[in-house]
């Protein structure tokens, strides 16, 4: 059996990094000063900015122009020729985080056939989180008429020896530096080498091996190969569109149409720099004392109140200008606490407070600060074990959306690297 992971032909700006790699679209989404700072630091020049859509701007009223402005410079960059073309290639990444520590990763394409994001899918590709279906149609209209896709997907691989990476390591010495650059507001650095030829058939070796322990692994179970770790409804997008792209062409055509291989990072889950921190809520626009009361009376009967700090994963916390408090979920009626609190979130919003905005925040100190503001709650959600995300998703299925993210908001993939699709 053949992995679903292959190499591409992937572009990359010819000069000019430092201004062209903006970070993922779904960061900052409540920080307008962030993404003004971004603009002011690209200005004039080409960048990822212009041909991506931030989602801090999804709600605003010209959308649609935004769209089509991004379609036309995606047309513009190509006939300007400002990308470089490496055919048949991955690329090897190293990217140094904010703490110094290191994380590899191999940029390729995704076998869209062998992704499904279904709660109950059994694809060697899977959504590790609830795919928001209702997210999907405003990126289809984004993507559906664009000839670029620029990837923020990372999927996850279960590799605890590390082989993929070790086998690499003998090609790298001869391997062409393709970029080496200083990413913007300070969120680290990040270089990449071109993985062609040997190097090439030795990571998709790597990956085919990997797929037959994962089927020993999975003791008659559907195998996971790739848990999709960041971007999933990117993915889903991509995979939308595929669908509907695939249904006029013949079997010939699908076979190699480049929309049905998507862009991504692969990533190993036992990376020693790939920390697993958790999702945070916050809600906007709501009566703070009014929330603590439908939250205890939600989870009556199995909620713990009288907690001083947080000791595991069964504890949550409400941050407000009016209190702060620990609680401890007792009993829970799905697979994580935060499950249980996302039900509550969804209820409230739905029949308590139907003005209440939520939004869904990385990093404990921003959620925190945006808690202490009038008539805000922060909800600060506990983190899971990356050593059992494998496990879980095989036995229990996808896990409630937002469950997870890999790093603080810095942390993320940049938009760097890209794709034709049509």
């Amino acid at each position: 059996m053949t992995a679903p992971f292959f190499p591409a032909n992937i572009l990359i700006p010819k000069e000019g990094f430092e201004k062209w790699s903006v970070i993922a679209c779904d960061q900052y989404t409540s920080d307008s000063k962030y993404w003004k700072d971004v603009e002011n630091t690209v200005a004039d020049a080409p960048s990822s900015l212009r041909i991506t859509l931030p989602e801090i701007f999804l709600e605003d009223n010209d959308v649609s122009e935004r769209v089509e402005k991004i379609n036309e410079t995606m047309k513009k960059y190509l006939s300007d020729g400002i990308f470089e073309e490496l055919k048949n290639t991955f690329i090897y990444v190293e990217r140094t985080l904010r703490s110094d520590t290191i994380r590899k990763g191999i940029i390729g394409v995704i076998d869209l056939e062998a992704y499904d994001f279904s709660t109950d899918s059994t694809a060697l590709v899977r959504a590790t989180e609830r795919t928001v279906t209702e997210r999907i149609p405003p990126r289809v209209k984004i993507r559906q008429n664009a000839p670029l896709e620029l990837p923020h997907i990372m999927v996850l691989f279960d590799d605890p020896g590390d082989s993929i990476f070790s086998s690499l390591a003998k090609f790298k010495p001869t391997m062409k530096k393709v970029y080496d650059f200083k990413l913007m507001k300070n969120s680290g650095y990040i270089s990449g080498w071109k993985a062609d030829g040997a190097a090439a058939e030795d990571i998709k070796k790597g990956f085919d091996d990997l797929l037959k322990r994962s089927t020993d692994h999975a003791s008659g179970k559907a195998p996971l190969l790739f848990a999709v770790g960041d971007g999933n409804h990117s993915l889903a997008t991509a995979k939308t569109c595929w669908e509907a792209i695939k249904k006029d062409l013949t079997e010939e055509q699908r076979a190699t149409h480049p929309a049905r291989f998507a862009l991504a990072e692969a990533v190993n889950i036992h990376d020693s720099s790939l920390d697993f921190e958790p999702i945070h809520r916050v809600l906007f626009n709501t009566n703070t004392e009014i929330f603590r009361e439908e939250l205890l009376n939600y989870f009556k009967g199995r909620i713990n109140e009288d907690l001083c700090e947080v000791n595991d994963f069964n504890d949550f916390v409400t941050v407000s200008t009016d209190y702060e408090h620990v609680y401890e979920l007792t009993e829970k009626k799905t697979n994580l606490t935060i499950g249980d609190v996302q039900e509550f979130l969804d209820y409230y919003i739905k029949e308590v407070d139907t003005g209440a905005k939520i939004d869904y925040i990385h990093g404990d100190g921003t959620a925190i600060e945006l808690g202490r503001k009038e008539n805000n709650v922060a909800i600060l959600m506990p983190s899971i074990s990356k050593s059992d995300l494998f496990d879980m998703v095989m036995l229990a299925g996808v896990l409630p959306r937002k469950t997870f993210s890999m790093g603080e908001a810095d942390d993320k993939r940049f938009y760097l690297e890209a794709k034709q699709i049509i």
